[in-house]
């Protein structure tokens, strides 16, 4: 990795507006498409490192204790893996609603989702409102 690469999405330049620019232009979208093609990227090689690290040390130790500290950290690993799997498959669907030109919009109200959110969490689907009236529906058991 290369001195001005990102380590953490976090750490992704931030898209600049430029003045009169609508939203989602075509250079945005590309912004956006290369920020979650980076991210995906970075995922991959994550669950790439994992896998050599499950091989290379999937020797059973003699010593019961240090066994089941092993089986622990590789259980973590492993969930840790899965949610990033996930994530992955969030990132692909980000992917395509940009191909498909629903990127950046609500899913529930069709409004804009927000340069700010999306730069956060670019896989977003709704708008903070939309998604924390769902969250609400779902505590109270009506989603």
């Amino acid at each position: 990795m290369s001195a001005n690469q990102p380590k953490f999405l976090e750490d992704y330049p931030t898209y600049q507006v430029k003045p009169g620019e609508e939203y989602m232009s075509p250079e945005m979208l590309a912004h956006f498409r290369n920020k979650l093609t980076w991210w995906r990227e970075q995922l991959l090689a994550e669950m790439n490192t994992t896998i050599h690290h499950l091989k290379e040390d999937s020797a059973m130790p003699a010593d019961p204790n240090d066994r089941a500290s092993q089986e622990e950290e590789f259980s973590l690993e492993l969930r840790t893996r899965d949610r990033e799997r996930k994530l992955i498959a969030k990132v692909e669907e980000a992917l395509k609603r940009i191909d498909d030109g629903d990127f950046g919009y609500c899913t529930v109200t069709g409004e804009e989702i927000g340069l700010e959110r999306l730069e956060a969490r670019p896989t977003a689907t709704m708008t903070v409102e939309a998604k924390a009236m769902q969250e609400l529906r779902e505590k109270q058991g009506i989603a």
